[in-house]
């Protein structure tokens, strides 16, 4: 709310004020008592002093540019020419400390004010600074909101709430959509593949942020326990986070021994794999999983809409994700090539061989190598699945139960499934240099989730969590820099220029002197 004063702060000498406070901070070191202050101490106390000394000098310096503030005709976006003006003030918390800005109101009865020295500073439409904005955004990403206020006050000396935190995150988050789709793509090499990974990951959230299906199982199920979530509870919890990523990788030639380490000599050295490049990966737990790869895929075609070079999906097999997939690639016009995850698959192999053999034992390796070995040479998921019900045919009823059996039938029935099958062509995508595993990916999971969101006892809000994804996404992109100086930009247009008569803010400030230039 704007606060109406009737003058102007005095018209002192600029930075009368700071200097005075340095002079006296001066005074107050060479005094007798300070000669048995400890460095620590010391340090303590300039670190508070001078926070305060470049507050003032920040004041300072806002209250010149409202000297300097000229009068102008100023109508709204509405078409309402605000034709009284007096002068007002409102407080801002910077980094540096709190502040007071003045400057003009230009009002019209019935009709918003508007102050065209706040566009012209391009001040934020609530209490906090953009740089106490830029701060939460940063450690909100790594940290949790609890952790982020001790970090504002120990680096500000201002106090902020938690729920404050939160608020500030979700602005700072906001024009993320808009960033992406808004930047240049790099020049790549036509010879590298452009990869494409998703998968998605459970966020434990408050109640009224599940999606509904998983809401309405959260209320019908019946607690086991008054005190606690029993194991079988615990699924109700989550709402699905779907994470993406798109690079480009240069074209890697393997062959079975250059995966499977246990066929190579012990004097073999790997060969040197290349990095993938322009990395991004994003997640939304707001979005669907079709929205979220249709992002993706909409990155992609930004980065080769001629379809230069060739799509590589790398995905678990999952049929939902496939057909999302299927559908995004056709309705980019893109030819795509699907690679199933093969650590996904050893994953498979592994649970049937713990049924087959027990828990894990040299033979359940050996066993599980063989099978692996078989789908990087040719043979077809299906080939491997009737061998390993061979193996469950030999097997003792006794040693291999129902439950057991049931495993060996559910790895069987994926490495059979034929909209599977078709994308486990290990060894052409060995000998055409395509990447096979999702480590990426699982990376990106780990990271962008599992890392910030599985904190102990944390229950997000739907709004926070998107936030938080979105800002550990600009992060591990290695877009921060980039992304802040658009969000400001945004924050312009969007707090500012929108509110004026065909978006231009009246220019209030005097302009800037040339520089005159010496001619010998």
């Amino acid at each position: 709310m704007t606060a109406l004063i009737a003058e102007p702060r005095g018209l002192e000498t600029p930075f009368d004020r700071s200097r005075a406070h340095v002079r006296a901070v001066e005074s107050k070191l060479l005094a007798l008592d300070m000669m048995g202050k400890t460095h620590s101490e010391l340090e303590a106390i300039l670190a508070s002093e001078g926070r305060e000394w470049v507050r003032l000098l920040l004041e300072e310096v806002l209250d010149r540019r409202a000297q300097l503030e000229e009068r102008r005709e100023v109508t709204g976006a509405d078409g309402v020419e605000r034709t009284r003006v007096r002068a007002s003030e409102r407080r801002l918390s910077t980094i540096l400390g709190e502040v007071t800005t003045q400057r003009l109101a230009y009002q019209a009865p019935g009709h918003e004010d508007l102050h065209p020295l706040d566009a012209a500073l391009n001040l934020p439409k609530e209490r906090y600074s953009h740089g106490v904005r830029r701060l939460v955004a940063k450690h909100a990403a790594k940290q949790s909101f609890d952790e982020v206020c001790e970090t504002v006050e120990d680096f500000t000396g201002t106090r902020i709430g938690k729920r404050q935190v939160e608020e500030l995150a979700v602005r700072a988050a906001e024009d993320f959509d808009a960033f992406y789709e808004a930047r240049a793509a790099n020049e790549a090499s036509p010879e590298d593949f452009l990869v494409i990974s998703t998968d998605g990951k459970g966020i434990v959230m408050r109640h009224e942020d599940l999606r509904e299906v998983t809401k309405r199982a959260a209320e019908t199920s019946k607690r086991k326990v008054a005190t606690r979530l029993t194991p079988g509870e615990k699924p109700n919890r989550k709402r699905m986070a779907q994470v993406a990523t798109v690079y480009g990788v240069a074209p890697f030639p393997r062959t079975i021994r250059d995966v499977m380490h246990t066929l190579r000599k012990r004097d073999e050295v790997d060969a040197k794999r290349p990095r993938p490049t322009d990395k991004r990966v994003f997640a939304s737990v707001e979005k669907s999983q079709h929205e979220v790869i249709d992002e993706a895929f909409a990155e992609a075609q930004r980065r080769d809409p001629e379809h230069a070079r060739r799509w590589v999906v790398l995905v678990d097999g999952d049929p939902r994700q496939l057909r999302a997939v299927k559908a995004a690639a056709k309705r980019v016009g893109a030819k795509i090539t699907i690679v199933i995850d093969v650590i996904h698959v050893i994953e498979y192999l592994w649970s049937a061989a713990r049924a087959l053999f027990g828990q894990t034992s040299k033979r359940s390796e050996d066993w599980v190598s063989d099978r692996v070995a078989a789908l990087l040479t040719g043979q077809s998921g299906g080939d491997v699945a009737r061998t390993i019900r061979w193996w469950l045919s030999r097997a003792d009823a006794k040693k291999v139960g129902p439950a057991q059996r049931e495993e060996v039938e559910c790895t069987c029935a994926y490495l059979s499934n034929r909209t599977r099958t078709r994308h486990m062509k290990y060894a052409e995508a060995l000998a055409d240099g395509l990447p096979i595993a999702t480590g990426v990916i699982e990376g990106a999971c780990r990271y962008l989730v599992k890392d910030r969101m599985d904190i102990t006892g944390a229950r997000w809000s739907l709004t926070g969590a998107e936030a938080v994804l979105r800002l550990r996404a600009i992060r591990a992109s290695g877009d921060f820099d980039a992304y802040w100086e658009f969000h400001l930009a945004q924050e312009h247009t969007r707090n500012h220029a929108k509110r004026y008569e065909d978006a231009k803010v009246p220019h209030v400030l005097p302009p800037p002197r040339p520089r005159l230039r010496r001619v010998k």
